[in-house]
């Protein structure tokens, strides 16, 4: 049976026709693979650029937030801001702040051979010029010598009495320009060298410390007065000094056989010195930083 050459050639266009269709299907395929391949690229590079941008702005804050947090003092700092601030104070605080008009003490009862304490205040009689010869605020030129070679740069004077009237008192602060500087100027004054005087019966030294103030006129009648107690003591940078007597100008007596007028103008004396050292040398409060940018 011979073959109609028509339908040979139909045959063979279907089949060329088919050949085609296999092939175009294998390319589309590969296409798709090599597709699917740069879209997992792309989502990768997406992902990373993320993260990093979410790392410099975390980055950013916090580098803000350190701007603006209050600044952190170290240890030491805060020590030596605190120093600074104490060191300052005899001049940023105003004189009837470190010597009050009035300031309470107590009178033990042991003084007064009872079962409670008498509360009692000093009043202010009188605030001194500030010296800056520190020599000439104390009782002798060696006294004034251990406060110059510990670099003492003024003393602040006052003078207080009890409310009877009975007994005086002047109470001194040396300047000194650290806490180390002011003991070892204290113990200096502490020597028994530079004591000077002796009680009536001769048998004890009245320590050197603080000049009493001198008044001239009806106040002289009233409020000067021979030393009958002395003594000093540091807090900060500052020596802290007393001295108290009768306002009856009586000679030097020996005071500390009399329990109720040593222990009265002993108390008067202390009350009176640790009021002003507590103004002048009582630490503060923690430094900080108020937070603006640049503190």
């Amino acid at each position: 049976m011979t073959e109609d050459p028509q339908a040979r050639r139909a045959s063979r266009r279907h089949a060329r026709r088919a050949h085609r269709g296999f092939s175009g299907i294998g390319r589309s395929r590969g296409g798709g693979r090599r597709g699917q391949g740069r879209g997992r690229g792309r989502r990768a590079a997406a992902r990373i650029a993320l993260v990093l941008g979410v790392l410099g702005f975390a980055a950013s804050v916090f580098g803000l937030a350190v701007q603006l947090l209050p600044r952190q003092f170290t240890a030491v700092q805060q020590s030596q801001i605190e120093a600074w601030q104490v060191a300052g104070r005899w001049q940023t605080i105003p004189a009837g702040k470190i010597f009050p008009a009035s300031v309470p003490y107590q009178l033990a009862a042991t003084v007064l051979e009872d079962t409670t304490p008498l509360n009692l205040d000093a009043l202010r009689v009188s605030i001194a010029p500030q010296q800056s010869d520190c020599a000439e605020s104390v009782t002798s030129a060696a006294a004034g010598a251990v406060l110059g070679r510990e670099g003492c740069e003024a003393v602040l004077r006052a003078t207080y009495v009890d409310s009877t009237r009975s007994y005086v008192m002047t109470v001194g602060v040396a300047v000194l320009p650290t806490a180390a500087a002011a003991a070892t100027a204290d113990t200096g004054l502490a020597r028994p060298l530079l004591a000077a005087a002796r009680d009536a019966d001769g048998s004890a030294h009245l320590a050197a410390g603080v000049k009493v103030v001198r008044f001239s006129g009806m106040a002289g009648a009233l409020y000067d007065y021979n030393r009958q107690i002395s003594a000093s003591f540091s807090y900060g940078p500052y020596v802290v000094m007393y001295a108290a007597g009768y306002s009856d100008s009586r000679p030097r007596v020996p005071v500390s056989q009399d329990s109720y007028a040593y222990g009265e103008m002993t108390s008067m004396a202390r009350g009176v010195a640790q009021s002003v050292a507590a103004t002048l040398g009582t630490r503060p409060a923690p430094p900080h930083c108020p937070g603006a940018p640049g503190c």
